[in-house]
């Protein structure tokens, strides 16, 4: 039976147990990172985004103006729905070390430092709930578990400096909070890291809606716990507010599907005033106790369906044009389920949290009191984040790393019982199926490249298209050199072309500039001559290609008489003139002469 144990938050033996693990992981890391890091190149076309956002902001764009402007600047540019506090620690480092080694090599250290950082700070919080409720080798084995969890180390590696990875850093502050002695402390944390989660993605929504809803059930068993939901949707409230000031101001008060809008603030600040409500009429009845709980959040689904009902049909991709969603969202594998991935990254976003969803029950039933309520409260928010991973990918990270304490759990009691196996072979298989839990994906790697190539659905000649990099920071100094202009580009070099040169783009891969999307895949897809008109009533000057990248090579697998397929196969118009581009960088250029 396991007791309540508690232990100090934050002794120098922890940190060091931590900090031990979290130096070998940075160093691995960096090792197998190095090239990528010296030549910059970045793990997803977000990233680049980012570090362009960051540019513009210590260059003296306004705090409050989030607009990308050299994208669709024929139509004054797109709004972007990414919060500040993400460009705060990028921004800092690159101010401060700019003086001392220069912008570059700031920014290098910014883009190494900033992950490694979170990565520290996520590891730090799934180890503490081992440390303070488990035992020291569970501490130990958490920090294994979250530095062998692929969907969590790419979002926490060198240059992924997108969001996702202070999403998960939330979600685990969120977690520490429900361990909290203190009713008012706990529900404060939670609604804290709740806030600043959604004000940095409102992808967080359903999983902060979870905590909520475990904090109702603890004041539906024990009246006293509802400080625990009254401090949380409080501060939920208040934090939110406060940041959506200091981030987004009082410019743009417009309702948005994709980020914390004044709707939301009223949603939230509509429960927290009926649950406040509701906490100072205790002793109620049971029944007017779930009345209340249906009050604040039928309220405040009801203020969503009259104000914005297409927010609660389709969120920031309700109004998607539909070409964009054909041949853009649909291939961001990222935001799909679960069943639209590869048989190995599915085995790795779903495999080890459902076994810790199976051990936090165990843990649960091993447990009394308050401990047997936490337990029970994990299981419930870790099989919660993990449906959530089922209908949308990335979300598998959060639920990878929430699965750390009690997989880890799980990991020393199978090595017990391995100990105690006297014949060899049972212990070898056995040790074979912990690896297999830990690495779910290992198996079907290891058939995969058993299988001949012909056989393989992603066979290497398949992939080859689909890894293939343009090295446009080796073309930054011809681009340099030329007028600046619009390039007309697909999606994926788009940010790199921002950040390596001065010249504005049609669109890169963000929902909000759909209309602009709509008009590059239309051109991608059309004939040289309509090509040609269209854009030269935009006033586009050069056009950019990388032809061996996959979604060139999709153009031209779609429309294979349309002009990207054109240029894929060096069949360019008379009325593109080549730009010779130094170097051996996979990138085509041209410009556009005048009609």
């Amino acid at each position: 039976m396991l007791v309540e144990r508690r232990r100090a938050a934050l002794p120098l033996e922890f940190l060091g147990r931590v900090g031990v693990a979290w130096a070998i992981v940075s160093a691995l890391l960096l090792l197998i990172n190095w090239s990528a890091i010296s030549a910059g190149r970045f793990p997803d076309p977000d990233d680049i985004m980012r570090l362009v956002q960051v540019r513009d902001l210590i260059a003296g764009q306004s705090w409050f103006d989030l607009g990308q402007h050299r994208v669709d600047a024929a139509n004054g540019g797109i709004p972007m729905h990414w919060s500040r506090l993400v460009d705060i620690p990028l921004a800092a480092i690159i101010i401060a070390l700019t003086p001392l080694i220069g912008q570059a090599s700031a920014e290098t250290a910014a883009l190494v430092a900033v992950p490694l950082f979170t990565l520290g700070l996520a590891m730090m919080l799934a180890a503490r709930i081992a440390w303070r409720l488990l035992g020291d080798e569970e501490t130990t084995f958490t920090s294994l578990v979250v530095a062998i969890s692929v969907p969590v180390l790419f979002q926490l590696g060198p240059m992924r400096i997108d969001h996702h990875g202070w999403q998960i850093v939330c979600a685990l502050a969120a977690m520490n909070g429900l361990m909290a002695r203190s009713p008012k402390t706990g529900g404060w944390v939670i609604g804290t890291a709740s806030a600043a989660w959604l004000s940095i993605s409102i992808e967080g929504l359903p999983l902060a809606a979870v905590f909520f809803a475990v904090l109702a059930l603890r004041w539906l068993k024990a009246r006293p716990a509802r400080a625990w939901l009254v401090a949380a949707i409080q501060s939920f409230a208040l934090i939110g507010a406060a940041l959506f000031l200091v981030t987004r101001g009082v410019s743009d008060l417009a309702t948005y599907c994709d980020a914390i809008s004044p709707l939301h603030l009223a949603m939230f600040a509509w429960g927290a005033a009926v649950l406040t409500l509701w906490a100072r009429l205790e002793p109620l009845p049971k029944g007017a106790l779930v009345a209340g709980f249906i009050l604040a959040g039928g309220g405040a689904l009801a203020m969503m369906l009259y104000s914005a009902p297409q927010c609660a049909t389709g969120g920031g991709f309700a109004e998607l044009d539909p070409i964009v969603a054909q041949y853009w969202h649909a291939n961001v594998l990222e935001g799909m389920p679960i069943w639209r991935q590869s048989l190995t990254a599915a085995l790795q976003y779903a495999v080890t949290p459902l076994i810790a969803v199976i051990a936090a029950v165990n843990l649960a039933t091993k447990s009394r009191d308050w401990l047997r309520q936490f337990w029970a409260d994990y299981a419930i928010i870790l099989g919660a984040a993990l449906l959530i991973s089922l209908v949308v990918s990335r979300a598998g990270a959060v639920a990878c790393v929430l699965a750390a304490p009690p997989l880890a759990w799980q990991l020393r009691q199978w090595l017990r019982a391995i100990r105690t196996m006297e014949s060899a072979p049972p212990r070898v298989a056995a040790m074979l199926g912990v690896a297999c839990a830990l690495l779910p994906a290992l198996p079907a790697m290891l058939l995969t490249n058993a299988l001949p190539a012909r056989a393989v659905v992603g066979s290497p000649s398949d992939l080859a298209g689909k890894t293939a990099q343009c090295q446009l920071d080796q073309a930054g100094a011809d681009l340099a050199a030329l007028p600046a202009g619009e390039i007309y580009a697909p999606l994926d070099i788009a940010p790199e072309l921002l950040l390596v040169s001065d010249h504005s783009v049609i669109a890169t891969g963000h929902h909000r500039g759909h209309i602009a999307m709509r008009v590059l895949i239309e051109n991608a897809l059309a004939p040289q001559d309509d090509a040609r008109r269209a854009l030269s009533q935009r006033g586009t000057r050069y056009v950019a290609l990388c032809p061996a990248m996959a979604e060139a090579r999709m153009y031209a697998r779609i429309a294979p008489d349309g002009f990207v397929a054109d240029l894929a196969k060096g069949e360019a118009p008379s009325w593109l003139q080549p730009v010779e581009i130094q170097g051996e960088n996979g990138l085509k250029l041209w410009r556009i002469t005048p009609e």
